[in-house]
Order: C-alpha cells, then structure tokens, then sequence
C-alpha cells in the first residue's frame, strides 16, 4: 500500500474511534463527528476505486 494509503486508513480509523461516547453525545457533536467521518469514509472509497482494481459493486458476489 502506498503512503496515500496508508494516510487515508490512519484518518479513517481516527475517526471512527473518535466518535462521541454515548452518554456525553448532543446532536451538535454527533452532526460534527458525522460529517467528518462521512469525507474521511468516501476519501477511502474513492481511494480504494483508483487503487484496488478488484474493489467496488461491479466486482462484488451480488450474493454475500
């Protein structure tokens, strides 16, 4: 994997391990969280669509 990659895995694991803690979460903090790890995840799918030939729906078993 290149650096790209690698950049793209590490802010995408930040930001799911970022996520507000249930019992402290107020819809202003989720909204923010939300949308960053929203662009975090679609920067790592279209990172993996230029990247992994064999990545993405028309490559996928339609029955998993």
């Amino acid at each position: 994997m290149r650096d790209e990659g690698f950049t793209v895995l590490k802010a995408l694991a930040s930001e799911l391990q970022g996520a507000p803690f249930p019992k402290t979460v107020t819809k202003e903090l989720y909204a923010i969280w939300y949308e960053h790890a929203q662009r975090i995840a679609q920067d790592a799918l279209e990172y993996l669509a230029e990247n992994a030939p064999d990545y993405g729906p028309e490559t996928q078993d339609p029955d998993l």
